[in-house]
């Protein structure tokens, strides 16, 4: 069951990544934030790329393969695709309690399935839709106790901006199944191509903050930033490990991933100091749960 392991410390990950992401931008300039933390991360893929050129041996994981110029704009695009979604998140992230943000950023896998059922015409089944239903009343719940912090789900424009990154990032899941499933690349290829693409991206928007092309907040440099970078890098890394193993069931992977949003939330309590925690705690399981049944479905 190492598959299993690999799955809970991807898991961990993603949840100190949210944490990360969360102390990096309070008070902060988002767009370098931005621009550094993914710099960090096409630097290791530069690195392992240049390895495997000169000196080979690399595991076959994290081999990238050579692409054609239309190759590269499919990857291109699912770059811009989640450099969008992750723009509309982290300013989010910045005004929001990420005790509020992290559940509503864990309900991307339903939203992929409403993607899934316009886009490619799948059929979902019961516990799928018991899912669907549970996340959605959980979400209710959530944005009743955000209303207590003054944070009206109808009204804040930033659960706004959360709700379209979110949505955003399902549009990616759904073209992440394109890419490795019908377009035929390998995972470290789509990685270590769209890290590269993306800072690229980035760097065009640090450079519009640095030459004030537009309002902005002054930066502040702080090591979150590579806690950023290195825990998505990795625990991305772990994930597609784990589903190598012959043995491992992808729902059951993707489900136990969830459990980032538990480390996010008891971490925004505990190091963040942020309010209603156990009020909050029923509707954040219930979206976890509501998530897994559909996974699971």
């Amino acid at each position: 069951m190492d598959w299993v392991v690999l799955a809970l410390l991807s898991a961990l990950l993603l949840g100190c990544y949210d944490l990360g992401t969360k102390h990096a931008v309070r008070d902060n300039a988002v767009l370098p934030v931005l621009f550094f933390a993914n710099l960090s991360s096409a630097l290791v893929w530069c690195s392992l790329m240049a390895a495997d050129r000169w000196g080979g041996g690399l595991p076959v994981i994290l081999q990238v393969s050579p692409l054609t110029t239309g190759q590269h704009l499919q990857l291109f695009a699912k770059s811009f695709l989640v450099g969008a979604s992750w723009v509309c998140s982290y300013f989010a992230l910045k005004h929001l309690p990420l005790s509020l943000a992290a559940p509503i950023r864990a309900t991307g896998p339903m939203w992929t399935l409403f993607g899934a059922l316009l886009v490619l015409g799948e059929r979902p089944g019961w516990l799928e839709m018991l899912g669907v239903a549970l996340t959605l009343a959980s979400f209710i719940g959530l944005s009743i106790v955000g209303a207590r912090e003054g944070v009206h789900f109808r009204r804040n424009q930033w659960i706004g901006w959360l709700v379209c990154g979110t949505l955003l990032g399902a549009c990616s899941g759904l073209y992440d199944k394109f890419l490795l499933h019908r377009a035929g690349f390998s995972a470290a290829t789509v990685q270590a191509w769209f890290s590269i693409y993306l800072a690229a991206l980035f760097l065009l928007l640090a450079l519009g903050w640095k030459f004030r092309l537009w309002p902005r907040n002054v930066f502040h440099w702080r090591w979150s930033i590579l806690v950023v970078s290195f825990g998505l890098l990795f625990a991305d890394f772990l994930y597609f490990h784990s589903l190598r193993d012959s043995d491992a069931l992808v729902s059951l992977v993707s489900s136990l991933r969830r459990g980032s949003t538990l480390v996010a939330f008891a971490g925004s309590v505990w190091l963040f100091g942020e309010k209603n925690g156990l009020q909050k705690l029923p509707a954040v399981l219930g979206i976890i749960a509501g998530i897994v049944l559909t996974l699971l479905g």
